[in-house]
Formats: C-alpha cells, structure tokens, sequence
C-alpha cells in the first residue's frame, strides 16, 4: 500500500505547501480578507499573530508531508509521514475552529472532508 499512502502524503503535501505559499505571496491581501473575517470575534486584535503562525505550521505540515512520500516510497517506513498526517490534522482542526469562532460554518464545514481524509490516510498507514 506505498502507493497510496504517498499519494494521501502528495494531496496534504500539495494542500498545505500551496496554501502557506500563498499566504506568503499574498501577506497583504489575505491578512486583511481575515481582519475582516474575524472582526466581530474575540480573536480580532490576534489575527495578525495568528496568520504567522498558522502560515508557519501549514509551511511545516506541507513540507513533512513532501517527506513523508519519500519515507512511504524507499524507505518502507512511515514514521515521518505519520506525525505528519497528525500536524496536518492539528492545523485542520485549529482551521475548523477559527471558522467556527468566527461562524463561517459553511467554511468550518468543509474542512470537515479534510480531516477525514487525514483521520482515513493514518489509518491506512496503520
């Protein structure tokens, strides 16, 4: 089951790579898109503290991923790639929780097929 695995690993990899990198890119824009998503919630006066750290943890779980792949594929092993698949889960479920906060529950919901898909791909790396 390599295979699978580094292809659950590739698809946390991708998501989370992608979305700290564009974080990056666009520090400005998406700083003010969540100034505003957390106005009215007790997190306002933290959201600029909060996006480096969760910029910081999605670059992290992305690129533990990435290494996990290479562990799965040649090295028969998914140690790595598990306490990926769970710094992966932690970053959804403070995700899921600062939709919740700021009652975007369209938003929180989504990341619902996210976490699943990390709680299945750690029980395939059994």
């Amino acid at each position: 089951m390599p295979i699978i695995n580094a292809l659950c690993m590739a698809f946390f990899a991708v998501l989370f790579l992608q979305s700290g990198i564009d974080k990056m890119i666009d520090w400005k824009g998406n700083l003010n898109w969540l100034k505003g998503h957390f106005e009215k919630s007790f997190l306002a006066n933290v959201v600029p503290a909060l996006f480096g750290i969760i910029t910081f943890t999605e670059l992290l779980a992305g690129v533990a991923s990435a290494v996990g792949i290479v562990e799965v594929l040649f090295y028969a092993s998914n140690v790595i790639a598990s306490f990926a698949l769970l710094f992966c889960l932690f970053n959804i479920l403070v995700l899921f929780t600062g939709q919740r906060i700021a009652k975007d529950y369209e938003g929180a919901a989504v990341l619902v097929n996210y976490f699943l898909l990390g709680i299945v791909s750690l029980v395939l790396l059994g």
